[in-house]
């Protein structure tokens, strides 16, 4: 049975733009309003510790006003976890961070940081917020995130996106393990980072696929097309998702 795959856009590196140059403008909700006219189901932004891109006010400012569900991606760091508990996104994505990368690099160590991310897990449940973990495709980080009761995972994409030859055959098979796997548990499977118009056909392979959160491509394509644009052509590359088999 064909399954429709929904697509989260990430629009942190519009705020990118305009923190290189201290304007108010492009506007993030502005931006959140064309994803939405393009057909995106929701929007991901990265309140970072260091603010490079994301503010707080962002982040306010598209759960009052946007119309579309806001995944709020963040490190369990106790100020920003206060802040997710005050302004309640539809979903937290639990992400590492490390303030000299230039983007998220592997996924969290579920196994290794389990305690303190079981109480914020918790804390933010009893809120109301949907908890996914964003993880090496590895079995044992998927049954740990399963036990911390998260409701999804999103499996880290980036290692698939920069292989080649069999090494991509490679990172696609451990992929379709872990997403068979996560899904055996009980959990909802998303999946990011490094996706683009050019790899998304392999991805689409891939089983049990709810969500694909796309940021960087869609953004650097519209430079050349528009947002509106760029948000319908990783859209419709989409349409041929056929999901939920091994």
């Amino acid at each position: 049975m064909k399954k429709r795959l929904k697509l989260g856009v990430n629009i942190d590196h519009v705020a990118t733009i305009r923190q290189a140059r201290g304007t108010v403008y492009p506007d993030l909700l502005e931006a959140a309003q064309s994803c939405k006219a393009a057909g995106a189901d929701g929007v991901t932004v990265h309140l970072r510790e260091d603010r490079r891109h994301i503010q707080d006010e962002d982040v306010w400012r598209l759960r009052r006003e946007c119309r579309l569900p806001l995944n709020l991606e963040m490190a369990n760091v106790p100020a920003i976890v206060r802040i997710a508990l005050r302004v309640k996104p539809d979903e937290v994505c639990l992400v590492p961070e490390r303030r000299r990368e230039l983007t998220t690099e592997g996924g969290l160590d579920v196994l290794g940081q389990f305690r303190p991310m079981q109480a914020t897990v918790a804390r933010l449940r009893a809120a109301g917020i949907v908890v996914s973990i964003f993880i090496e495709p590895d079995p044992r980080q998927l049954e740990a995130t399963a036990k911390l009761g998260a409701s999804c995972v999103e499996l880290h994409t980036g290692a698939f996106a920069e292989a080649r030859g069999t090494r991509l055959e490679r990172e696609l098979r451990r992929l379709r393990h872990a997403a068979n796997v996560a899904h055996d548990l009980g959990l909802q499977v998303n999946a990011g980072h490094g996706i683009n118009y050019d790899n998304i056909g392999r991805i689409l392979e891939l089983p049990w696929l709810d969500t694909l959160n796309i940021g960087h491509s869609i953004v650097a394509r519209a430079i050349f097309c528009g947002l509106k644009q760029a948000v319908r052509e990783m859209h419709a590359a989409l349409t041929g998702y056929r999901g939920g088999t091994p």
